[in-house]
């Protein structure tokens, strides 16, 4: 077949999904290596601004954590980390605030824009859109009472205000969403990407939830990628140990978001050029996913 014919079966093979997602939001957790190549940081400004262009509503919901880590180095304030979550002061806390929302989310947008996209930064104080609180963590222990940790100014999710993003998705602009919420006494949080990304996708009815990383995808105890499991499924691999490490809190955010309505949730490979529409409108699809059912 020729380039020509294949370029043109790849349309035809896209159609019917272009016309399932047309007028639904997908909610996109952008972080790892994408955000670092400088290859991969314009395919994913291409992909969101073909997304907006053929009726789909991404919201972007971004990290920061290794610019968080290099502006903390460089301020000489040490981070601690406990249960892969760092301990977050309100010195820590400042210098959080300042590279999710001044930075990184603004880098983010200014990418999007220049590629002809129309992106707005926001953080989860922007109009109350996250309500959060202190999140409270205790790690059991087999022979004395659990250990309770303070993380400091580390927060969870309570609520989703979804006012802001709808009125920006009904004047054609894509939302950018720094990670930080805010408590009823106006404190400030920092809140895990991947939970804040599970949550948004909940409150504005996603079709889909697709988080980044830097990996393939969900792996079995072979190391070969599991490329759809149930939601049934994902908790009994939880379980039994089959996911493990830093892709245990991923599959829980998915199935959060999948028990919470969402249709589908994706785990995909982020140093894959194009994998969004890789994933949103091929058959065979890549990386895995989790369903309902």
């Amino acid at each position: 077949m020729s380039q020509e014919a294949l370029r043109a079966a790849f349309l035809l093979e896209a159609l019917p999904y272009i016309r399932e997602f047309y007028g639904q939001t997908i909610v996109i957790k952008y972080g790892g290596h994408a955000m670092k190549d400088e290859a991969l940081r314009k395919s994913f400004a291409l992909n969101i601004q073909l997304l907006r262009y053929i009726g789909v509503n991404p919201v972007i919901v971004h990290g920061g954590g290794p610019q968080i880590g290099n502006m903390l180095k460089q301020l000489g304030i040490t981070s601690e980390f406990r249960q892969g979550l760092r301990v977050t002061d309100e010195a820590t806390m400042d210098v959080v605030e300042m590279v999710l929302v001044g930075k990184v989310n603004k880098e983010i947008v200014n990418l999007i824009n220049t590629q002809g996209g129309r992106a707005v930064g926001l953080s989860g104080k922007d109009g109350r859109m996250i309500w959060a609180q202190k999140l409270e963590m205790a790690v059991e222990r087999a022979d004395a009472p659990p250990e309770i940790i303070d993380l400091g100014k580390v927060g969870e999710v309570v609520a989703v205000d979804t006012s802001v993003i709808s009125s920006l998705q009904a004047a054609n602009f894509i939302p950018v969403i720094a990670p930080v919420g805010v408590d009823e006494e106006g404190n400030t949080y920092n809140i895990n990407a991947d939970s804040v990304a599970s949550a948004v996708a909940v409150a504005v009815g996603a079709k889909k939830l697709i988080l980044l990383t830097d990996v393939p995808g969900v792996l079995d105890k072979k190391g070969e990628l599991i490329s759809s499991m149930t939601l049934h499924q994902a908790v009994n691999a939880l379980e039994q140990g089959v996911v493990t490490g830093g892709m245990i809190p991923k599959i829980k955010c998915c199935l959060e978001a999948v028990d919470g309505g969402v249709a589908k949730a994706h785990i995909l490979d982020g140093r894959v050029e194009n994998v969004i529409l890789l994933e949103m409108f091929t058959q065979g699809g890549i990386g895995s996913e989790i369903t309902s059912k």
